[in-house]
């Protein structure tokens, strides 16, 4: 059973007189550790999709089965639970706290696991020094450079060990030199297992993934491997 199951999914959205299909009969799989990017111009559908697969909206019509659970069927409470147990997000704003340090951000996420103090402050510390700053937990985001705010928010989303890293352009404010970095860390993190998927507009992006799956006007245009697949395979 794939990780990710999606049949005839749709997304309208009315605006005014008109009907908008942000989606329009989308049918794809992901599988545990695929690192898969959808990629796409704006209106393409991509920032919809994540929606969808993230959890934060529902489709309109179609089926979407998350680690064999039926998405449509759970009430807001139980898409909560998902959202926390499932899916590790990471934004192109970051999305940090910014009265919270660095392991104060990461701790964050556990809060609502009733786990402890002390093992919350030890599974933040341990994501932190995966990501490269070990050095930097007392740090405010605005001590951090764009690069080191990105790692806090990523080593935020590996700290729950969800199911799939969701990543919404995620080097969209950062320099070249440091989107190397990171993407380089997206990388590694899947050598490690991980599942990856990345929504972006860049196609140096798209290729550092080993399938790309493109949008055009809420449809799948193409879902291809490409040669980082060829590299490590």
């Amino acid at each position: 059973m794939a990780l990710i199951e999606l049949n005839g999914v749709t997304k309208y959205y009315e605006m005014g007189d008109q009907v908008v299909k942000a989606l329009d009969g989308i049918d794809i799989d992901v599988e545990k550790n695929d690192y898969l990017a959808f990629i796409g111009s704006s209106g393409s559908g991509k920032s919809t999709m994540l929606n969808i697969l993230g959890c934060l909206d529902k489709p309109t019509s179609g089926q979407y089965h998350l680690n064999g659970k039926n998405v449509e069927s759970l009430d807001p409470n139980e898409l909560s639970e998902i959202r926390n147990l499932e899916i590790g997000f990471i934004f192109q704003s970051f999305n940090l706290l910014p009265r919270a340090t660095a392991l104060g951000n990461v701790m964050q996420p556990l809060v609502y696991r009733s786990i402890g103090y002390r093992k919350r402050k030890e599974m933040a510390m341990e994501s932190l020094e995966r990501v490269g700053l070990g050095d930097r937990i007392d740090h405010l985001p605005n001590q951090l450079s764009g690069g080191q705010r990105q790692r806090v928010a990523i080593a935020r989303a590996l700290v729950t060990h969800p199911s799939i890293l969701l990543a919404d352009e995620p080097t969209g404010n950062l320099d070249s030199q440091t989107t190397i970095e990171i993407m380089q860390l997206f990388d590694e993190l899947h050598a490690e297992g991980h599942t990856l998927i990345v929504v972006t507009h860049e196609d140096e992006i798209a290729q550092h993934c080993h399938r790309v799956v493109e949008m055009k006007d809420g449809k799948v245009f193409n879902d291809s491997t490409t040669n980082s697949a060829a590299v490590t395979s």
